[in-house]
């Protein structure tokens, strides 16, 4: 078997950091930065390419500890993550809920409550405790943790097929996500008649695209020669997937400029318009598609912006992404609030926007500055007279740790 690959993959981080950073900025209403997002000038957004990379990651990481301690080892290190995250979401779900409480009785606007559903809390409270810890109570914003979590649960068979035969994981997935765009499948929540926000049975495509092309990363030559052809397969796709990517964004530009200046006719809005995202529409999934053939293509693993002082943010908070997605989802329900109830003037939403990038950069630096300063090894004291001999030296320092 291959050796596993031990440095780090920057191009995951960066774009996973810049990915958080537009989550943070869509979730404004009315934010003036969302028109410099991906949503501006995509079909899709920052989410798809959060679960493809969280799918790309897990492959690359998973696999090789699958390779180097076998299937159990890796297991217990997946489901560990996927409590990790759980515990993650059940502390946002009680501060998302805390500050949007707050901010209702403190302006007396419950307008909030329905905007965020959190109105459905309110009603049976003891009830949708119970569903938000079975992931079936999704109020506005956490609805993307519920999704990599379940993703995670399930992760262990996908890693151990992929491991074996990539493409017998790849096409049940593909006609999942088929089945979802012609029959409709769902998956209830709660409240009764509502659905996951982002059904599963179609996003777990993106995931599971994301965890293929991870794992040929992490395991290269003994993967079949299909997948060790993909690069010859990349650039026989590159003309066709820039194609897709530049009518694509031709055409949602001019979604977007026409929804503020009227005189820009917006194309093919009629025959388009609504673009599902719960259950991600085809017009959403090809172009994104596209663009990581794109990626793929022109960004190289050693690409030097990657290891440059004004990526290096962006890499940081892509490198604690749980941390930083967490912040963001509070400061961004805190950013609408107050310029909801304050000022929504540009000069307030640029400070806004300033305040709250920069907490989550600063955040990112902090959490990394810990972690390495965690990881240094710590120098042992000198050795006393009282606890020398001479012959073999007894360290109870080194017997402590």
């Amino acid at each position: 078997m291959a050796a596993p690959t031990k440095s780090r993959d920057l191009r995951l981080d960066f774009f996973r950091g810049v990915a958080l950073i537009f989550i943070f900025a869509d979730h404004i209403p009315g934010n003036v930065l969302s028109y410099f997002t991906l949503q501006a000038v995509a079909f899709y957004d920052a989410a798809e390419v959060f679960i493809f990379i969280s799918g790309f990651t897990a492959a690359l990481v998973y696999g090789q500890r699958l390779i180097a301690k076998g299937a159990l080892y890796a297991t217990a290190q997946i489901w560990r993550r996927a409590w990790q995250l759980y515990v993650a979401h059940v502390f946002l779900f009680v501060i998302f809920i805390g500050e949007v409480s707050y901010t209702v009785k403190a302006f007396h606007n419950p307008m909030y409550n329905e905007e965020t559903r959190v109105a459905d809390f309110l009603v049976q409270p003891h009830v949708a405790v119970v569903k938000a810890l079975l992931l079936e109570f999704q109020p506005t914003f956490l609805d993307i943790l519920p999704l990599y979590i379940l993703m995670m649960l399930i992760f262990p068979a996908i890693l151990l097929m992929i491991s074996r035969r990539p493409m017998l994981v790849l096409v049940p997935s593909l006609l999942l996500y088929l089945a979802v765009q012609v029959f409709g499948l769902s998956v209830p929540a709660y409240p009764e008649g509502r659905t996951w926000y982002f059904n599963p049975l179609a996003w777990q495509f993106v995931f599971v695209s994301g965890a293929v092309l991870g794992q040929i990363a992490a395991r290269g030559q003994d993967l079949p020669r299909l997948t060790r052809d993909l690069p010859r397969l990349t650039r026989a796709l590159l003309p066709w997937a820039l194609m897709v990517v530049c009518a694509a964004v031709v055409v949602r530009l001019t979604w977007t400029i026409g929804g503020v200046w009227s005189e820009v006719p917006r194309l093919f809005f009629k025959q388009l318009w609504p673009v599902d995202k719960s259950d991600l529409s085809p017009i959403r999934l090809v172009p994104f598609l596209a663009t990581v053939v794109l990626a793929a293509a022109w960004v190289r693993r050693d690409a030097k912006f990657l290891a440059s002082r004004a990526a290096r943010p962006f890499v940081l908070c892509g490198r604690q992404s749980l941390e930083v997605f967490c912040l963001g989802v509070v400061l961004s329900a805190l950013g609408h609030f107050i310029l909801a109830e304050y000022d929504n003037e540009l000069l307030m939403q640029v400070a806004v926007n300033a305040i709250g990038i920069g907490a989550m950069l600063l955040t990112a630096k902090m959490i990394d500055w810990y972690k390495r300063m965690d990881r240094e090894p710590v120098m042992a004291a000198a050795a006393t007279p009282r606890t020398q001999r001479s012959e073999g030296v007894i360290r109870r320092d080194e017997a402590a740790e």
